[in-house]
């Protein structure tokens, strides 16, 4: 026992001694790093006062300042001054911090070039300066930087080509060079990043075609190189990216078809190849990517059918092949994806019905079809999921009633139907869907009335029931919608009139063109003060023009023409500063037209058919018309009647004295 105690005794010692040498070490290097610190602050601006604890007597250790990261020996390794709206320069003081293994600066106003100062951080693990406005060129040196494996640059205005040395940096998991305005290829030297997990090159000014050293980053999980300039087809290399999930080609110059071999990546979840001048037909080959949750081919040349294979990855939520040049029917199995939020298939050439069960057995977002060739009924169970906000249909030869389960889809924002084949009425209870936004039903077959429950709606800025066969009066409460901008009803055949006492606190466009429409014009029409076109031509209105509507303060175009109005233009009319177009023409309208602006310049034929019109535009009224009378009040037309029996009995009776004379 007595020898082991003065070994025990000894090593205690030891630690003690080392203790107290290690010590100096530390408290050397602390006020080094403060010095560095506060240096790098004094070169910011700081308009948050983000950084006003970093104060050298505060006594608050520089390890607990705003942003400062240090290791469990007081160590700076990590700076996060990210979102503080910094702006300024930073310092080459910075190189003081020679453990840092982190920077976060993202998020600020920092702008100039990158500082070259930054290349020297060698232990850099992580490097964020996105969102910035730094521009120059992305300075060279980054490369040898054996243990960084997050780099950030993206949102900021660098130009040149990407730097090709980055290429040697072989830890990099994260590459980040969206959003800037690079140019030229991708390197060829990035076959090196062999650990490289993303890589974002979007929103640039890249060109050339996709090099094949890109698809030997087997690691790869996100390749994002979209809204660059690269043409040339996608290579069947594609399919060494066997870890890929996420693929973003968008908005280029890619041609050629979609390389079958895309259905070997087996864990691709999303892909997007929107707006290329790819061709050839759809693989069917993507039935196999069982992971597949998003597909975008949309604005493409994309020719052929859709393929049934299409609709084999269940988990599908996003399928969107609109601006294409497809053809055929839509498959049913389309119909019943499980997970399907948004089908967009617009502006093609498809044939055939919808599939029967399309949103029966899903939670049915968004669909829109239109402008292509399909017919048959609407599919009636939609809104059966109860998540449809936007239906889109029209320009199609969709035939069958509008499903009458569409008036109680609660979540629909949008019904967009028109231009079809649809028949029956008009269902009640649109009015009660507390979302429903725009209601566009025209050029259909539509018969009945227009249901009176619309006036109920809170939510209806747009509706549009023109070119049908309605056949009902107009609604009294119609206009009174607090949320309504514009309500056309064209071409239908409407009765009744406008109803005489109107709220309309936000109608702007308001069409009843062409209906049977009668009575007089109401003056209230005038209380809609936002009101920039009102068009009630080819009716059976008559009496005469309301003054009051002159002067509504945002009417830009009227056009009453082809009814039976009657009295004199209102000597108001055309004075209103907002109104550009007025068509009178086709009314019984008499006496001389206003001298007011517009009327001075208005084309004759917005007058014509109004033969008891006559000045301004017109031939003068002196002697021109019959009604007229002189400043005395002496009616031309009383002289024109005397001078023709005078001439006609003259003429009576020299043929009599003619006659007499041959007898």
């Amino acid at each position: 026992m007595g020898t082991k105690m003065p070994f025990f005794f000894l090593y205690l010692l030891s630690l003690y001694t080392l203790h107290r040498h290690a010590l100096p070490t530390n408290a050397a290097t602390a006020p080094d790093e403060t010095a560095a610190l506060l240096a790098i602050k004094s070169s910011l601006i700081d308009p948050l006062g983000a950084l006003q604890n970093w104060k050298s007597n505060s006594g608050m250790p520089h390890c607990n300042w705003t942003g400062v990261q240090c290791d469990t020996k007081g160590t700076v390794i990590g700076l996060n001054l990210s979102n503080y709206n910094l702006s300024g320069t930073i310092s080459d003081d910075i190189l003081l911090l020679s453990n840092l293994s982190s920077l976060k600066i993202c998020s600020n106003a920092f702008s100039d070039t990158l500082p070259a100062a930054l290349t020297g951080l060698t232990s850099l693990k992580f490097l964020d300066v996105s969102v910035n406005n730094f521009d120059g060129r992305f300075p060279v040196g980054f490369g040898s930087f054996l243990q960084l494996t997050y780099l950030n640059a993206s949102a900021n205005y660098f130009v040149g080509p990407l730097p090709a040395d980055i290429g040697s940096a072989n830890a990099l998991e994260i590459l980040d060079f969206r959003g800037g305005f690079f140019t030229g290829s991708i390197p060829a030297s990035y076959r090196g990043l062999q650990k490289l997990k993303f890589l974002g090159l979007s929103g640039n000014k890249l060109t050339g075609t996709l090099p094949k050293e890109l698809f030997e980053l087997s690691s790869l999980e996100k390749l994002i190189i979209g809204y660059n300039e690269f043409e040339g087809p996608i290579p069947a290399d594609i399919a060494n990216l066997t870890k890929l999930q996420y693929l973003d080609m968008v908005v280029g110059n890619l041609n050629g078809p979609i390389p079958p071999e895309i259905g070997q990546l087996k864990m691709l979840n999303s892909i997007f190849l929107y707006k290329n001048s790819l061709g050839g037909e759809i693989p069917k080959e993507i039935g196999n990517l069982s992971s597949l949750v998003m597909l975008d081919l949309s604005d493409n040349m994309i020719t052929g059918v859709i393929p049934p294979e299409i609709a084999l990855p269940s988990n599908l939520q996003w399928l969107n092949l609109m601006s294409n040049r497809l053809k055929g029917t839509v498959p049913n199995g389309i119909g019943d994806l499980p997970q399907l939020e948004v089908l967009l298939l617009w502006n093609n050439s498809l044939t055939g019905p919808l599939p029967v069960s399309l949103g029966k057995n899903s939670p049915l977002q968004w669909l829109d079809v239109s402008t292509n060739a399909l017919s048959g009924e609407i599919p009636a169970g939609l809104c059966e999921g109860g998540n449809l906000t936007k239906l889109i249909l029209f320009s199609n030869a969709f035939t069958g009633p509008i499903p009458v389960g569409l008036t109680t889809c609660m979540p629909l924002v949008r019904m967009r139907m028109h231009n079809n084949q649809l028949n029956g009425t008009v269902p009640g209870g649109f009015g009660k869907l507390p979302r429903l936004q725009r209601l566009e039903l025209a050029g259909n077959e539509l018969t009945g009335e227009i249901p009176d429950d619309i006036c109920l709606s809170t939510s209806l800025s747009f509706i549009d029931l023109s070119h049908n066969q309605l056949q009902s009066r107009l609604p009294s409460c119609i206009l009174s919608i607090p949320s309504l901008q514009s309500f056309m009803a064209a071409d239908n055949e409407l009765t009744g009139g406008v109803p005489g006492e109107l709220d309309c606190p936000s109608v702007s466009t308001l069409d009843l063109s062409n209906n049977r429409l009668e009575g007089t014009i109401p003056s209230s029409l005038a209380s809609c003060a936002r009101l920039v076109s009102l068009s009630l031509r080819n009716n059976h209105f008559n009496g005469s023009i309301p003054p009051s509507i002159a002067m509504m303060p945002t009417l830009s175009i009227l056009d009453l023409s082809n009814n039976f109005l009657t009295g004199s233009i209102p000597s108001n009319f055309g004075s209103s500063p907002a109104l550009e177009i007025l068509n009178l023409a086709y009314n019984n309208l008499s006496g001389p037209v206003p001298s007011t602006s517009l009327l001075r310049t208005i084309n004759p034929d917005d007058l014509a058919g109004n033969p008891g019109l006559c000045g301004g535009v017109l031939p003068p009224c002196s002697g021109a018309t019959g009604m007229l009378e002189s400043p005395s009040g002496f009616r031309w037309a009383d002289v024109r009647l005397v001078a023709a029996g005078w001439a006609i009995g003259f003429v009576i009776g020299f043929v009599i004295g003619i006659f007499k004379e041959i007898i």
